[in-house]
């Protein structure tokens, strides 16, 4: 039950600041249970529930103790939030600018929130996106390893190597992409368009098990590839679902655009800030005393 509770008084110390500064006017919500009272203000059933929807989301349990401990807690900070408005720190320049940045956030989040229950993509605009897509990637997918060396004869010592029988896992230990050799080089499934142009050319002109004859250059260095695989790219009803959020997030940036452009917007040229004067150079080190 501690640690329980621990997990909610954090979460409500990180929300319950701006969701206090929003409820805390005192109106009377319709159907809303009011459970308790500070000083006359009001906590209400809905309060306590948003904080329990996100207890929730960070796995902790919806039970009366859980309930318990965030209502507790929702006393506490109307407490503190009352003795702040009594000294007068809601007037502050700075508490002030602070509580509009983060009305402006909730705003925003809600115009986000309303304009994605609202526009819901249909299956001809994931359509068109998921032929956009694969038009850009092909119609393809290789599953790739490769080794990475400074020079071309390292990569055609190497090469000839594996042409001797060499284990192409064994000889990746020497490759420089770090980020591949745990894996004997592999990189994964990937389209060619995943990769820079020289490297690209070369996986697609291979077949399932083979690897490249001779080195292939790019700008990180000389590189030897094999294809391990070949699969067809995913069908659309395979990444429908993926596809919605880049749907709508177009469809947003659109829409924002109209908003813009409807709008009478002056902008100010930005300033660089001031410059600032060099820190003084630190004062040389004593010479070490002479035996």
């Amino acid at each position: 039950m501690r640690n329980v509770k621990t997990r909610i008084v954090m979460l409500a110390l990180g929300s319950l600041v701006l969701l206090n500064a929003c409820n805390a006017q005192d109106e009377k919500k319709a159907n809303d249970a009011v459970l308790a009272t500070v000083n006359g203000t009001a906590i209400y059933q809905s309060q306590l529930d948003q904080l329990m929807r996100q207890g929730l989301a960070q796995g902790a349990p919806d039970n009366a103790d859980t309930r318990k401990v965030i209502l507790d807690e929702l006393v506490s900070r109307e407490v503190a939030r009352q003795d702040a408005v009594k000294k007068g720190l809601d007037k502050n320049a700075e508490v002030k600018q602070q509580i509009e940045q983060a009305s402006n956030a909730i705003l925003i989040n809600a115009f986000m929130q309303d304009f994605i229950k609202n526009h819901a993509p249909t299956d001809d605009q994931l359509k068109a996106e998921y032929d956009k897509v694969k038009a850009q990637i092909g119609d393809k997918q290789y599953s790739v390893r490769h080794i990475l060396v400074k020079t071309e004869k390292e990569a055609k010592d190497i090469i000839a190597q594996l042409n001797k029988g060499a284990k192409f896992e064994k000889l990746a230990s020497k490759s420089l992409d770090k980020g591949s050799v745990a894996r004997g080089g592999d990189l994964g499934f990937n389209a060619p368009s995943a990769y820079v142009p020289p490297f690209a050319q070369a996986v697609t002109s291979l077949k399932k098990g083979e690897t490249t004859k001779a080195p292939v250059q790019t700008q990180f260095g000389w590189h030897v590839i094999r294809v391990e695989d070949i699969k067809s790219a995913p069908t659309f009803d395979e990444v429908k679902k993926n596809l919605a959020p880049r749907v709508q997030q177009d469809e947003l940036r659109k829409y924002i655009e109209g908003l813009r452009k409807n709008s009478k917007i002056d902008i100010k040229a930005v300033q660089a800030p001031a410059a600032h004067a060099p820190a003084a150079a630190p004062a040389p080190a004593a010479a070490p005393a002479k035996k």
